[in-house]
C-alpha cells in the first residue's frame, strides 16, 4: 500500500483513463473550463474593485493647491468690526469655488491667543461647524448665527450656543508690502489651538483630535516667498 500511495500518476489524461481524453493531452476539459471560469471571475472582480480602490487611495498622493490671495489693504479692516470678503477656496471651477470670510484686525484686548506672523488679522470661515450651513454675522449682537439649526458663535467665533462641536474655522493671514493676504483654512479647538482642517461635526477637544484625522488631500501652507502681486491699476 505504501508503494501505491507514492506511485507517480502520469500527467497525460489518456494514461489516467479519463473519458474523452486525447493523446498528448495534459489538462482535462473540466479542469480547463474550471480555470477559465475562475479567471473570468477574477477579471470581473478586478474591474469593479480596482477603480474603487484607486478612487479611495488617490487623495493620498495629491494635495489640493492653494495660493495666497490679496483681500485688501490694512486700511480696509478695523479691530471692532468684521468685513465680509469673497475668497476663492477651490481654483479653476468659477463661482462654485468661491466662499466668504469674515475678516478683522487682531484686537489685543479680546484676542488672547499667542501672537505670530499669521494672526495679525482674524479671518473666520462662514461654514457652521455643526453640518456646514453658512453662518451670518449680526453686528448688533456681535454674534455669528447659523439659520439651519440655531448654532451661535461669539465675536471671536467660539461656540456660544446650539449644536456646533467646535469654533468656526479660520484662515492663515499675512500682511506684506502694504497688502493683506489670505491663506489656507485651518481648524481650532475650544482653546483656539490650530489643527489641519476638519469637516463639520468633528470635535477637536480631547480624544476628538485623534478620532477625526485630517484628510489626506488637505492643502499645505504655501510659501510666503513669492506672494502674488497686486493687480495693476490702469489710468
Amino acid at each position: 500500500m505504501a508503494e501505491d500511495r507514492h506511485r507517480q500518476t502520469s500527467k497525460y489524461t489518456l494514461d489516467r483513463n479519463m473519458p474523452g481524453a486525447f493523446e498528448g493531452e495534459t489538462v482535462s476539459r473540466r479542469r480547463f473550463m474550471t480555470g477559465t471560469v475562475h479567471a473570468a471571475g477574477g477579471i470581473a472582480a478586478a474591474a469593479f474593485t480596482l477603480p474603487a480602490l484607486g478612487f479611495a487611495i488617490s487623495p493620498i498622493f495629491k494635495r489640493l493647491p492653494f495660493s495666497w490671495q490679496i483681500i485688501g489693504t490694512p486700511a480696509d479692516f478695523t479691530e471692532t468690526a468684521y468685513v465680509t470678503k469673497v475668497i476663492t477656496i477651490v481654483q479653476g471651477i468659477g463661482e462654485a469655488g468661491k466662499s466668504i470670510a469674515y475678516v478683522r484686525k487682531r484686537w489685543p484686548a479680546v484676542d488672547t491667543e499667542p501672537l505670530n506672523r499669521f494672526n495679525h488679522y482674524v479671518a473666520l470661515s462662514s461654514r457652521c461647524m455643526h453640518l456646514g450651513c453658512p453662518v451670518r454675522y449680526v453686528e448688533a449682537a456681535e454674534r455669528f448665527i447659523c439659520p439651519c439649526h440655531g448654532g451661535v458663535y461669539n465675536f471671536r467665533g467660539m461656540v456660544a450656543g446650539g449644536p456646533p462641536v467646535r469654533p468656526l474655522d479660520r484662515f492663515y493671514m499675512l500682511e506684506r508690502n502694504g497688502y493683506v493676504y489670505l491663506g489656507p483654512r485651518y481648524s481650532v479647538n475650544s482653546e483656539l489651538q490650530r489643527f489641519s482642517p476638519r469637516d463639520p461635526g468633528e470635535p477637536l477637544d480631547g480624544i476628538g483630535q485623534y478620532l477625526y484625522p485630517a484628510r489626506f488631500d488637505t492643502s499645505v501652507l504655501p510659501s510666503t516667498k513669492n506672494l502674488p502681486l497686486p493687480p495693476k491699476i490702469t489710468p
